[in-house]
């Protein structure tokens, strides 16, 4: 299976995005702003308005692995691993769509069909809420398994991610592929990604 390295090529347009949806992601097949607008929620007795959208992709190959993505030297969270994702914006159709961009943007993979939802373990919600650095925005973030036509090739922005690897589920949870270390952004990412390996083992 072929695989390309970092990319220095500038930014591109990306395509005109034709996916699949599974029926259990009805709810994040509309707007940004239409999302935000219907939704509130609850925080330790109080109630945040949410700003903004975050996704998150899993991508699977076809041995079983996911696609993990290390943040550029010189970024937050430097060299750390993460799964694609970014920012749903407001000129994306739907949050579905936002999430097709970001994984393409990253990776130059483009989404076939969007499996499941994807939360941080089984007794939690699809939900996850957090401030932003400045704590002056309120952010949510969801993670959707993703199919795509192709995991042969994967072309990264050297300007936010310097390398990627396929991780089995063991090297999830040891955050360490043979003598290399692979350490996951936060607590919460690795709790998705191994609750996709559950989801998709029950399936």
């Amino acid at each position: 299976m072929s695989q390309i390295s970092p990319s220095q090529e500038g930014p591109a347009s990306p395509p005109k995005f034709s996916f699949d949806i599974d029926d259990s992601l009805g709810e994040w097949n509309v707007p940004v702003q239409q999302w935000l607008d219907t939704h509130k929620v609850q925080l330790e007795e109080r109630q945040i308005k949410l700003d903004r959208i975050a996704t998150g992709c899993v991508v699977v190959n076809p041995e079983g692995k996911v696609l993990l993505i290390q943040r550029a030297s010189h970024d937050s969270m430097p060299n750390r691993w993460e799964i694609p994702g970014g920012a749903a914006d407001d000129t994306d159709p739907t949050i579905l769509h936002g999430a097709a961009r970001e994984l393409w943007e990253e990776t130059r993979l483009v989404a076939k069909r969007f499996v499941r939802p994807v939360p941080e373990g089984p007794e939690e919600g699809d939900l996850r809420v957090f401030p932003n650095s400045t704590k002056t925005l309120w952010l949510c973030r969801f993670s959707f398994e993703v199919e795509v036509e192709s995991a042969s090739q994967v072309t990264l922005d050297a300007n936010e991610h310097q390398d990627f690897v396929w991780a089995s589920e063991d090297e999830v949870r040891a955050q360490k592929i043979g003598d290399r270390d692979i350490p996951i952004t936060h607590e919460s990412a690795r709790s998705v990604i191994l609750e996709s390996f559950r989801l998709r083992n029950e399936s």
